[in-house]
């Protein structure tokens, strides 16, 4: 348990992430963390969807305590997986994490209209990006008290 003793099962989060580089450095970030983790990775908004809502490959997939999304995404756009999460009753309450490299008021106003829980722009530099992930970790999974997930409620 963390010393502020908020999280004491095990947590899943589902990386929407097109970049295998930034998928690795996040990786490696959230192992430094003191809660349970389990980081589930898909490339792309299509792959996300089957994820969440369980289809082919991803038959098996938990439903997912946090998501960490990525706005530039091939298939299917961060936007529009976004505005597919919160429009879906089973996964509106799942905290979603926009990480990415846009810096465009836009894409802010837009994440936050869509309801993202919050927006983060990637740096550019290794350690900057290193200490925002794990600051990510840090208050999404060891301050903030998640939804928990009710039986079978999943997408």
């Amino acid at each position: 348990m963390s010393p502020l003793g908020s999280q004491p099962r095990q947590i899943d989060v589902l990386l929407v992430e097109d970049n295998p580089g930034d998928f690795r450095l996040t990786e490696e970030a959230f192992k430094e963390g003191e809660v349970k983790k389990t980081l589930h990775w898909v490339q792309d908004g299509l792959q996300a969807l089957d994820f969440l809502r369980r289809r082919g490959k991803y038959a098996g997939a938990v439903r997912p305590d946090i998501i960490v999304l990525d706005l530039n995404l091939p298939k299917l756009s961060g936007r529009e997986l976004l505005a597919q999460i919160k429009a879906d009753e089973r996964l509106k309450s799942v905290p979603v994490i926009v990480l990415t490299t846009s810096r465009a008021d836009d894409d802010v106003r837009a994440a936050y209209g869509l309801h993202a829980n919050c927006y983060i722009t990637k740096p550019a530099d290794l350690d900057r990006f290193l200490a925002i992930v794990k600051l990510i970790d840090h208050f999404w999974l060891d301050v903030v008290t998640l939804p928990a997930m009710r039986g079978e409620d999943t997408a």
